[in-house]
């Protein structure tokens, strides 16, 4: 590991500069005050006075090779050196590879790569290739759902950083997807759960109108609002909606794609195909902004001699393109996507369902591969959460002080409404993820406190 030094200097300039002049997202601005981080390796990354942090949320569910990965910096750097950047409109060496490479993971059938800067645009663009191929304008997602903030995904996403963004595209609805913790369908199984989601996807593409909806958009694994994984039966049950409403499915892998749960994509878990998949975060670990839409040979013959009308200026940017190559080759050598799910079953499952039964602010432990959510209630019998729905300021206090506690300890959590996110960079040594399995635990010592 790189050394971890004291430069309380730098440390102030950096807050200062930040505070004077940086715009941060989802926040009030005179309300914060970031960390200012001094570098990272691996799973952990630190200040300026020397405190480490292991990752646990891999930044922002996207850093799957960790911090300062050297494949892929050097990959970077290589591409650098010989070509920065170009357009495009023009064919280039890594970007053409690594849409070949992308497509070779994907399922048969899907041969095109239509590249974006992240995950946001990717799904802006899928849900346009959806309207123009069917010619409908419609698109239904779920309530607990995240797509990004740029227009039409803002629109497309459920949670609450939806509002205040509203209106925006008018031709978007909402549906209830399966939550077998907490059931909109008052199910007693799994089985049941997606049999009655099903039930009423359906009847809201009736009452919608099969007519005028162009696709479904749906998180594999629904991602920051609850790592939710979908019943068995439930995307088949979505695929056989799709095709009998003439409905195109987009699965949206901007989060789960590229390992996280020990897949190239979330999808192939569950033996369901898309008709559009898009990807970013985990194609390169977000060391160059990279995302995707792969497109079925349906959607991309049509626009064989019809104009795609979209684009950016930097899609399919070499330097991205090239730490994408190296991740897929990373992946190969170094067994990522066996590695996952090893260390999901092996290691994370049973730590989590062993501290779920030791504290009872633990109502729900869920996830698979390196993906995990451990659900916080005040009460186990009630099922009532620890904090209320989009809480904030004192209402949060709870899952605040589980976080801070964790921090204390060394480890940066990811925390959302009442849960605790396990999500740490893919190549996480074994010792670090027991022992940050373990900060976890002492932590949550805080959100028994509020238990009735």
């Amino acid at each position: 590991m790189t050394d971890v030094s004291i430069d309380l200097d730098t440390e102030a300039r950096v807050r200062a500069d930040d505070r004077a002049h940086v715009f941060h997202s989802w926040s009030a601005q005179a309300l914060i005050d970031p960390m200012p981080v001094a570098g990272g390796n691996g799973a952990t990354f630190w200040d300026y006075q020397g405190n480490s942090f292991l990752d646990f949320g891999s930044q922002l569910v996207n850093l799957n090779l960790g911090h300062q990965h050297p494949d892929l910096v050097a990959a970077i750097q290589e591409q650098a050196g010989r070509l920065a950047t170009i357009a495009p409109a023009m064919a280039n060496d890594v970007r053409g590879e690594l849409a070949r490479r992308v497509t070779e993971v994907a399922p048969d059938g899907f041969e095109k790569v239509f590249f974006t800067n992240g995950g946001a645009d990717a799904n802006e663009n899928a849900v346009r290739m959806a309207r123009l191929v069917t010619g409908k304008r419609k698109v239904l997602s779920m309530y607990r759902s995240y797509h990004g903030s740029t227009s039409t995904a803002i629109s497309l996403t459920g949670d609450p950083r939806r509002w205040a963004n509203e209106p925006g595209d008018g031709s978007v609805a909402k549906f209830f997807g399966p939550y077998t913790y907490r059931s909109p369908f008052h199910s007693s199984s799994p089985e049941e759960e997606a049999q009655r989601a099903l039930q009423h996807l359906e009847q809201t593409i009736v009452l919608e109108g099969a007519s005028t909806i162009a696709a479904i958009i749906i998180e594999t694994v629904v991602g920051t609002n609850g790592v939710l994984i979908p019943p068995p039966g439930y995307l088949n049950g979505v695929r056989e909606l799709c095709d009998r409403y003439g409905i195109m499915y987009i699965a949206d892998e901007v989060m789960v794609g590229f390992g996280r749960i020990g897949q190239w994509f979330a999808f192939q878990e569950f033996d369901v195909v898309p008709d559009l998949i898009t990807f970013a975060k985990g194609i390169n670990s977000g060391y160059v902004p990279l995302g995707g839409v792969v497109i079925s040979e349906r959607i991309a013959a049509h626009f064989d001699t019809v104009m795609f009308p979209g684009g950016l200026t930097y899609s399919g940017h070499p330097l991205a393109c090239a730490a994408g190559l190296a991740t897929f080759e990373v992946f190969d050598r170094d067994g990522i996507l066996e590695r996952v799910r090893d260390l999901g079953s092996r290691v994370i499952e049973p730590r989590l369902h062993e501290i779920a039964s030791r504290h009872p602010s633990v109502g729900d432990v869920r996830g698979i591969g390196m993906f995990w959510a451990i659900e916080l209630v005040k009460d186990r019998e009630t099922r009532e959460p620890l904090v209320p729905f989009n809480a904030a300021g004192a209402e949060a206090a709870p899952v605040s002080a589980v976080a801070a506690a964790c921090k204390r300890d060394g480890l940066w959590p990811f925390v959302h409404f009442n849960r605790v996110h396990v999500a740490p960079p893919l190549v996480i040594d074994e010792d670090d993820l027991v022992r940050g399995l373990g900060i976890i635990d002492r932590a949550l010592s805080q959100a028994d406190e509020y238990v009735n």
